[in-house]
């Protein structure tokens, strides 16, 4: 049996392929690696899934027709983790053909092989808590109406849940989705928050505060996330129960973004330059997951708390960039 994870050479696929390896499955990745961010991070953590037996790799793009089932031709794939994407708000507003080309194309291609493989067990697939939308409803529960994104980026996810839910019922594919809140930690994405404050706080550059800090956000540690995550590919869906599954995966504990750079100003041990800015276009003012559901169902639990997290990311980034700031 061979697990397929698409988006292997990004932050939660990568550490998604390494937890998998590590209890000893048989691994195919699939990402094209591009150039959405330094692709020089996503070879360097593919280097290490690389040097593993039971790890091999495709790069492409799966959102070509056919590209997948070449990619898993002659293996018995019986369970898939969707995690490829193009990801970030804000860019959804600069490159929108981008996300219909990955995450609505993309996403159909992976139901298309997920319906034509023999002896398939279920499809794990990354949705987002940007599908909240500006939901003032809080925590934010799988059973709330997710009808109104801010973004085209979270129109993709709520999209793709959407297909998802056909496919399970009019093909019998058993699947879940995971609506991820703020993932972050070590190897992780240079578009988000945690790493620009970090690097421009280490540099003694400005920081952009949006919102003048007045934000939340349920920052979730990556360990807990892969665990959510594998916890969810095991739990195979009921044969007698719904074909289609989602799941809230976050920390169930939102943090303002002003406490956020406090706590990272004394890891660093240097003041940030905070520069005040408004609300930016697509974003939203709060997250915060209700997990009770993956609980129940999954037994997860986050363990890691925001400083410890932190510290972990810092105590990285200062390594792999070699400062000894």
């Amino acid at each position: 049996m061979a697990i397929l994870v698409t988006g292997a050479a990004g932050f939660i696929g990568s550490n998604v392929c390494r937890h998998l390896l590590d209890r000893g499955d048989e691994v195919v990745g699939v990402d094209n690696v591009n150039s959405y961010y330094d692709p020089a991070l996503k070879e360097a953590r593919l280097s290490s899934l690389l040097a593993d037996k039971n790890f091999s790799f495709v790069r492409g793009d799966i959102a070509e027709a056919g590209m997948l089932a070449g990619a898993v031709k002659g293996r018995k794939i019986t369970r898939i983790v969707h995690l490829a994407a193009q990801a970030g708000v804000r860019y959804s507003i600069e490159e929108p053909r981008a996300y219909i080309h990955s995450n609505i194309s993309g996403h159909l291609e992976v139901l298309e092989l997920s319906r034509h493989l023999d002896h398939f067990e279920h499809l794990v697939y990354a949705s987002s808590s940007s599908v909240y939308g500006g939901n003032e409803k809080v925590p934010f529960s799988e059973t709330d109406r997710v009808d109104t994104p801010v973004s085209l980026y979270a129109a993709t996810k709520k999209a793709d849940e959407l297909m998802s839910h056909v496919y399970g019922h009019l093909f019998d594919i058993p699947q879940t989705g995971l609506r991820y809140f703020t993932v972050y930690g070590p190897f992780g994405r240079p578009d988000m928050a945690y790493w620009s404050f970090t690097k421009n706080i280490i540099e003694r550059k400005p920081i952009r505060v949006f919102n003048n800090g007045e934000m939340w956000r349920d920052f979730t540690y990556i360990d807990d996330i892969v665990k959510g995550t594998v916890a969810a590919l095991d739990g195979l869906p009921r044969a007698d129960g719904p074909r289609h599954r989602i799941y809230n995966i976050g920390n169930n504990q939102p943090e303002k973004l002003s406490r956020f750079i406090d706590i990272l100003e004394e890891i660093i041990g240097i003041k940030a330059i905070r520069e005040m800015a408004p609300m930016q276009p697509g974003d939203v003012v709060r997250t915060y997951a209700d997990i009770s559901a993956i609980q129940h169902d999954h037994g997860f639990q986050p363990t890691v708390s925001l400083e410890a997290g932190l510290k972990s990311f810092v105590g990285w980034y200062k390594a792999y960039f070699q400062t000894g700031a």
